[in-house]
């Protein structure tokens, strides 16, 4: 088998180590993605073959030897296991399942056709090996070639019938495998042919074949990426090859520039240099506004998932990026822009409008981004019942195109208020249509179809979920709005009422004890106090909220006293028992509420008890509090009435005369200083309320009573 060389260039090195290594890169990508099904299997020792017979060729280059019987070897092996994969996506149809060893008849006559062809290729370079010059004096000519030449016209074959009986649907899938190995095996008839009527192989078209499996690769990988069935997870980010083509197209770019610049100053005489200044400007502008096209990006986008993809858009990214923004700061837009935005830029539209649910009588609009302002919707339009029975995104193009689609439904003037209109998705919340979102017409003409549709029908169901969430949030605050201002007219009604308890007492014994000096002082002192209460609630409601007092230092013998005194109006009397050691205790709080709220405690004490019985307020030091107990007689409490409702809230059992809240304010009030409340209660027999304030420690007491002057 002779070569045609002169000798003037050997490129056979950079062709076959080029293809070498791209082979080399497509298998470990296999190898790290094989899930060890039969079809993957072949799939990757056919390429690894391809791989090893590059490589060879690209060292015997190097040492520039004759042609091994390796070489050969390999490229039978190499087209053999070829053949081998494309008969078994013949027989497995491309169906994602397990592929049945059993060939029909009529496969099984080609693949032992195939195998002896092989088999009978293998045996002839083996004797030509050890018998240089055999075959050609016995049949005249080199067997080999003409072996070679049948191999690739077998090859061309099996890629026909592969493309052939593949159904429209999966030859997307395929086509570029039948692209790669076609034109592969399209060249080796050309190569080998030529060698048959030569009697020789041309060392051009040799080298030249490096360069033509070299760029078979990129459509093989394609292939593998576009079919899982092969178990194969090979995976190419959009991403990289976004920018990877990118930065291919300017570096073309900018060499057809420079290309053009060196012309323009050879021709361009006296105005060469001027010309080729003003032409490379003017080339750096045009990339420039060519990079930084939103127009042309997303042209190249879809470019790109039309033809390289499995698969439309890169969900993994597209589900971060559209979550990353639906959660992006909430000092930006708020979350109505936002669904907009992030729905806007899944389909590279510009502009979008929202409309929200308004009660049951419509949707009013919510958002308004880069579109003119339109009305409000109607409940009950026709198209918006439509979406709401079939929960359809409505394509406007096929819309006007073909109306029947949609029962011939008529354009409402809300939807022909807002130009460039092109898709309207509902956004459901609990199967009930909580808003609209009306996209306008993309950057890039795109066809709508139903990847587009689930992808954008999935982002509007979360889409939705936080515009509830969002809603909640508003309607949440603005309750708790309520509830502040409902539980401050609690305390202030129930201030009011003991205020109105004071005043009524001292009216009833004023027509008895009116003439009496001793009474009319401690009336005046108790209106006084009565004064003092309501001021601080007038406060309290021009503010809005509790007037906060500073918590300073205080005694709390003389706090007790006090509360005694002013409910020794009533009956049981209560009855003040204070230890030696405990005359000087301080606490730190405010005075006026812990003075209310042990008030309050021997209030509800004298009225669960009767007048004949007993009540007695003792002070008691512990180790780091100071205990005030008041104790009585009287009807008492369960266990179970003390832990589900003594301190619940806005729960009495005095019917329209309580509020429910006396309890519940004594505990917050003391848990908020650092103390608590105890209570220990039996039915028939009394009840023992403890409460722990957190007492003054010595060395601090200096500066506290500084603090309270």
């Amino acid at each position: 088998m002779g070569l045609l060389n002169d000798g003037s260039i050997n490129i056979g090195v950079v062709a076959y180590g080029l293809a070498a290594l791209a082979n080399l890169a497509l298998v470990l990508l296999l190898v790290t993605s094989w899930r060890g099904r039969l079809q993957g299997g072949l799939f990757l020792a056919s390429v690894s073959t391809t791989m090893l017979w590059a490589g060879t060729l690209a060292v015997q280059s190097i040492y520039d030897y004759p042609f091994l019987l390796l070489v050969f070897l390999l490229k039978v092996l190499r087209d053999g296991l070829w053949f081998w994969f494309l008969l078994r996506l013949l027989v497995s149809g491309l169906e994602d399942q397990p592929t049945s060893w059993r060939l029909s008849s009529r496969l099984r006559w080609i693949a032992n056709g195939l195998l002896l062809l092989c088999g009978g290729l293998v045996v002839l370079h083996v004797v030509e090996w050890f018998w240089p010059g055999v075959l050609v004096r016995v049949a005249g000519y080199d067997l080999r070639l003409s072996g070679h030449l049948l191999l690739a016209i077998v090859g061309l074959a099996l890629v026909e019938q592969l493309f052939r009986n593949a159904r429209p649907e999966q030859r997307w899938a395929i086509k570029y495998l039948c692209l790669g190995l076609g034109g592969g095996f399209a060249y080796d008839f050309y190569m080998y042919a030529d060698a048959v009527l030569l009697g020789r192989l041309d060392i051009y078209i040799w080298d030249a074949s490096g360069f033509v499996q070299l760029l078979t690769v990129p459509l093989i990988a394609i292939a593998a990426a576009r079919n899982p069935v092969w178990s194969l997870d090979l995976f190419v980010s959009r991403g990289v090859v976004f920018h990877s083509v990118a930065i291919l197209a300017a570096g073309g770019y900018l060499l057809v520039m420079a290309a053009g610049g060196y012309f323009i100053r050879y021709w361009g005489g006296e105005w060469g240099a001027v010309a080729q200044l003003i032409f490379f400007f003017g080339a750096g502008l045009v990339l420039l506004v060519l990079l930084f096209s939103g127009q042309i990006r997303s042209r190249f986008k879809v470019f790109l998932s039309k033809h390289f993809f499995s698969y439309k858009y890169d969900y993994r990214d597209q589900w971060l990026n559209f979550t990353a923004a639906l959660a992006s700061d909430m000092s930006g837009p708020d979350v109505r822009e936002r669904v907009v935005r992030a729905m806007a830029n899944m389909v590279d539209s510009p502009g979008g409008v929202l409309w929200v649910k308004d009660g049951t009588a419509g949707y009013t609009v919510a958002v308004n981004w880069n579109a003119s302002l339109p009305q409000g919707v109607m409940a009950d339009d026709a198209l918006v019942v439509f979406m709401e029975e079939k929960r359809w995104l409505i394509d406007m193009n096929e819309y006007r195109d073909t109306p029947e689609v949609y029962a011939d439904l008529q354009t409402p003037d809300w939807v022909e208020q807002i130009p460039k209109v092109w898709l309207l998705i509902p956004l459901f919340q609990e199967n009930c249509l909580c808003a609209l979102l009306l996209l306008q017409q993309p950057r890039a003409p795109r066809q709508i179809n139903w990847e587009d549709r689930d992808l954008l029908k999935t982002a509007a169901s979360q889409a939705a979920s936080y515009l509830a969430l969002a809603e909640a949030s508003t309607a949440l605050a603005s309750a708790r709005q309520f509830e502040a201002f409902n539980r401050l007219s609690a305390y202030v009604v129930h201030d009011l009422k003991n205020v109105v308890g004071q005043l009524s007492l001292v009216t009833a014994n004023a027509k008895r004890f009116g003439h009496n000096p001793a009474f009319m002082a401690d009336a005046m002192v108790t209106v006084d106090h009565a004064v003092s209460k309501m001021q601080k609630m007038l406060a309290q409601l021009r503010q809005g909220r509790p007037v906060q007092q500073s918590a300073v230092a205080i005694k709390l013998l003389p706090l007790l006293q006090e509360v005694v005194e002013h409910r020794a109006a009533a009956y049981p009397l209560p009855e003040l028992h204070v230890g030696d050691d405990v005359g000087d205790v301080m606490v730190v709080a405010e005075r006026d509420r812990l003075a209310a709220v042990v008030e309050h405690v021997v209030q509800n004490a004298q009225e669960a008890t009767a007048k004949e019985g007993w009540l007695k307020v003792r002070l008691k030091l512990a180790e780091r509090n100071v205990i005030v107990e008041i104790e009585d007689n009287g009807c008492g409490m369960d266990e179970k009435f003390i832990r589900e409702r003594l301190f619940k809230p806005f729960d009495t059992t005095k019917g329209n005369t309580g509020m429910g809240i006396g309890a519940y304010e004594c505990r917050e009030f003391l848990r908020g200083i650092g103390g608590d409340v105890r209570v220990t209660s039996t039915p028939m027999v009394g009840t023992l309320f403890q409460l722990y304030i957190p007492r003054l420690s010595q060395h601090v007491i200096g500066s506290r009573q500084l603090e309270a002057r």
